[in-house]
């Protein structure tokens, strides 16, 4: 499939999606939130796809929301003011669900960042499963100095990823956050010396999760998400009943197989679903 702002592509079990409007700062408009959404739910659906990673072409990661386009939707509205408000919060929560797709892809998904990553960037790397970032990246919860309430994900998800007062400090100021403080805090899992470096690792990561059990490793991106979100209690019960379902496959025996024989271990792909897409 074809995107006006994404470019996609597919090899060897790894999905490497990158944001392709580098003459707007990878800036994100409607469009960039349908087309999202679309492809990672394309990619979740597919069988072959084992791993994403997720970049942005040109200069920066992402400059974050389009303003421009934005103040088009937050301002102008006429009618009864319920209804306005009512279809502000339709349009914020189509807006969620494009990145409530990025976590909810089965595959792990790498974000490989370099240069900016401000304002809906941060919702958007918040949703991915890992986070590798360039020496000249920076981070910037950017919302607050246009006066806005970061409303995709960042509030939600950051707080498993940062310390909260070191969260809420970034979230009240809108400063920059840089890669060493980023890494040292854990938001960032490595830091690489350029853009070039950083998508060479983020690859290399990308390829070691294809080669395991794919049946595995969704089953362990489904219960770690469900675990966040859950009690602990609600956790046990739930990787209880997914192993009981899952573990007793081929790929437990073809790994087990591999690793005594000091084998590598071919696992088939996933079958393809046949709910409509």
């Amino acid at each position: 499939m074809a995107y006006e702002t994404l470019d996609v592509t597919i090899k060897d079990g790894v999905a490497h999606v990158a944001m392709n409007r580098p003459e707007k700062l990878n800036a994100m408009n409607g469009t960039f939130f349908s087309e999202v959404g679309k492809a990672f739910k394309a990619l979740d659906a597919n069988p072959d796809v084992r791993a994403v990673v997720l970049s942005g072409n040109g200069k920066h990661f992402t400059a974050g929301l389009d303003l421009k386009e934005s103040a088009s939707v937050l301002g102008g509205a006429e009618g009864d003011p319920a209804r306005v408000r009512d279809k502000l919060r339709r349009h914020i929560l189509w807006l969620q669900d494009s990145f409530n797709a990025v976590d909810n892809c089965r595959v792990p998904v790498i974000a490989a960042i370099h240069g900016a990553c401000v304002g809906g960037g941060i919702d958007l790397i918040a949703a991915c499963d890992m986070r590798l970032a360039s020496e000249d990246a920076w981070f910037s919860i950017q919302e607050i100095n246009v006066a806005i309430v970061a409303d995709l994900g960042t509030l939600q998800r950051a707080p498993y990823l940062l310390p909260l007062g070191i969260l809420k400090e970034l979230a009240f100021t809108g400063r920059k956050m840089l890669p060493d403080e980023a890494h040292r805090l854990g938001f960032i899992n490595h830091v690489h010396a350029d853009k070039d470096a950083t998508l060479e690792a983020a690859f290399s990561l990308a390829q070691e999760i294809a080669s395991k059990s794919p049946l595995a490793v969704s089953g362990t991106k489904a219960v770690l998400n469900y675990a966040r979100d859950h009690t602990v209690a609600d956790g046990l019960d739930y990787v209880a009943t997914w192993n009981s379902g899952m573990l007793l496959g081929e790929d437990l025996m073809k790994a087990a197989t591999a690793t005594l024989t000091r084998q590598t271990a071919e696992f088939a792909p996933l079958l393809a679903s046949d709910a409509p897409a």
